[in-house]
């Protein structure tokens, strides 16, 4: 064929697609002052009149991918995924002993690649799905295969691998269709052995006597079974009682989170329905300054997994069994009423944090304290947070970001100290939306979250609403607050924790439909201009209700205003109803 000859072809781009571009200029705040639609020059509409040469078009064999079949042999595995598609939990299977180092695997994000590629690897895909499922997807199969080309040409790479600090990252520069034109580096994550702390530092921080502190494994002596989470490994281990098998925490940035989560465990007084005191602390030589720094610690593992997959499977299964879904609510009401007498929060509540032990009983887990998104979040602190992400933005005008900075000091003064990367122990973390509360909204927005956490209970649901970035294996058409399969009693009580909320609920302007966004009022012919037009429209109105709640709070007006807070009802009160339906429900049995 002539290398001159070229073939016309059109993009058609009906509905803006998923990437970190369009969730800065649609789903986050920052959408309100976005004054101008930008496309990345891989999303760009193209024209008639476009002509793509033969030399880059998809439809030349040259430009094919060899195989995206599965491996039979393979040498490396994915675990799962996260980042927007882009980080990938991957775990070199040749080497003779794996510890859990989290060296992950990155790639460019969605928008610096060509549309044919996105559709061939279902890069659109990863960005939405987190767990097992990405393996079967073929932007997993060709890291795999990549993978496994690089490392046989690569000499020595399981001894450079295991000197790594922890959390270095195996980067791809690009990503085109041969395996052999992928330039990948390593990059070692010094500066983040530079935030990880000493048993002995952490020890004088806390104050805390020697008989709090669990005991110490170095990590080379933990082998990885799998990466269950972003934060979460599956380990085992030897002990003197013999084999055993763990979950290990640990984050790969910001190691802060660890360490106050650590502390939480080990000072919080110990509850059935809350993850035990950690068994150990890992360890790890660190190559900057010789210091020996804990990385993370290991608890109790639950095999039955998480409420927001269990749910959904049992209801669509017809084993979702009203006992069941009463004796939940009750362990994880009673469970925050402890957290609550004890001087503490918990601002993580969603069902993912919520896990099943052996014996079907409820585990709360996670207690980093860094929030939840806004379909479990209160309005009070959604509008708090919205402020929150403007003040410490750096992408929006200045003068936009100095005055909601300014909102923020009136709130919180000194707010920026806990941006920090270096932590600092306070005393109750560093999500700042839920530190500008008094302890009375606290407690009111603990009870809305559990309102939404009970909805998901007993409708058998992941979510009350559909998550933007993250999708589900069983994903339903019912949305917060409407019901289905909610007995009319505890219709009622949910309705009470989640008094306040918005009418027309926390969703915003748009929704994900397989892997784009749309107007949820459209019908998903939108074009990328009406949808961030539409987005920016709707983030106006809800930041300015939120300035408007935000004033109205500070004044003490919102003790009389129908969307008050205060009106929700107690914890307490929350527990004693469920008592009360549980009782009901025994003797019904009997």
């Amino acid at each position: 064929m002539p290398p001159t000859l070229v073939i016309k072809f059109r993009l058609q781009l009906i509905a803006m697609e998923l990437t970190p571009d369009a969730i800065a200029r649609v789903v986050h705040p920052t959408a309100a002052y976005v004054s101008a639609l930008h496309v990345s020059s891989a999303l760009c509409l193209e024209s008639d009149d476009t002509l793509t040469s033969w030399n880059d078009s998809p439809l030349n064999p040259k430009n094919r991918i060899d195989s995206l079949d599965k491996v039979l042999i393979p040498k490396w595995r994915i675990d799962g995924c996260t980042g927007c598609g882009t980080q990938f939990f991957t775990v070199p299977l040749f080497f003779t002993k794996l510890s859990p180092m989290r060296i992950d695997t990155f790639i460019p994000e969605q928008s610096r690649h060509p549309k044919f590629l996105r559709n061939i690897l279902g890069l659109d895909t990863a960005f939405h799905m987190k767990d097992s499922r990405i393996e079967e997807l073929g932007v997993s199969r060709h890291i795999l295969r990549t993978l496994e080309y690089w490392t046989h040409h690569y000499p020595g790479f399981e001894a450079v691998y295991n000197n790594l600090p922890f959390g270095s990252r195996i980067v791809f520069e690009n990503l085109t269709t041969n395996i052999r034109d992928i330039r990948i580096q390593i990059v070692p994550t010094h500066f983040l052995e530079r935030q990880l702390m000493s048993l002995t530092s952490l020890q004088s921080l806390w104050n805390l006597p020697a008989s709090s502190f669990p005991e110490l494994v170095d990590i080379s002596q933990v082998q990885l079974l799998r990466q269950l989470y972003e934060s979460v490994s599956l380990v085992q281990f030897e002990t003197p009682q013999g084999l055993q098998i763990r979950t290990f925490k640990a984050l790969t940035s910001y190691p802060k989170y660890i360490y106050h989560e650590l502390k939480v465990l080990l000072t919080l007084p110990p509850h059935p329905n809350i993850i035990s005191k950690p068994s150990h602390l890992v360890i790890k030589k660190c190559g900057f300054g010789g210091k020996t720094a804990v990385v993370g610690f290991m608890t109790e593992y639950q095999p039955l997994g998480t409420l927001q997959a269990l749910l959904p499977f049992r209801r669509i299964h017809n084993t979702l069994r009203y006992v069941d879904q009463l004796k939940w609510a009750i362990q994880l009401t009673s469970a925050l009423v402890h957290i609550s007498e004890h001087g503490r929060f918990y601002s993580d509540l969603r069902l993912d944090n919520i896990l099943l032990s052996a014996t079907e009983d409820l585990v709360m887990v996670d207690f980093e304290q860094r929030g939840v998104w806004c379909g479990f979040a209160a309005p009070e602190v959604n509008y708090l947070d919205q402020v929150y992400m403007l003040a410490a933005d750096s992408t929006i005008p200045r003068s936009v970001k100095g005055e909601y900075d300014m909102l923020m000091q009136r709130f919180m003064k000194g707010y920026e100290k806990l941006q920090k990367q270096v932590y600092q122990d306070p005393e109750h973390g560093y999500y700042i939306p839920w530190l500008c509360l008094s302890s009375k909204e606290r407690e009111a927005a603990t009870v809305y979250m559990l309102g939404r956490v009970l909805w998901c209970i007993f409708e058998g649901l992941s979510n009350p609403e559909v998550a933007v970035w993250q999708s589900y294996p069983h994903e339903s058409e019912l949305e917060f607050p409407d019901y289905r399969n909610t007995p009319s009693n505890l219709r009622m009580l949910i309705d009470q924790c989640t008094k306040g909320r918005n009418v027309s609920g926390n969703q915003g302007a748009t929704v994900r439909k397989g892997n784009s966004l749309i107007l949820r009022e459209g019908d998903g012919t939108e074009t990328m201009t009406a949808v961030q037009n539409e987005a920016r429209r709707w983030w106006r109105k809800e930041l300015s209700e939120a300035k408007e709640f935000l004033k109205n709070r500070e004044s003490g007006q919102l003790h009389n205003g129908a969307r008050s807070c205060f009106d929700r009802i107690k914890l307490k009160e929350v527990l004693i109803i469920l008592e009360t339906f549980q009782a009901g429900a025994n003797s019904f049995q009997d």
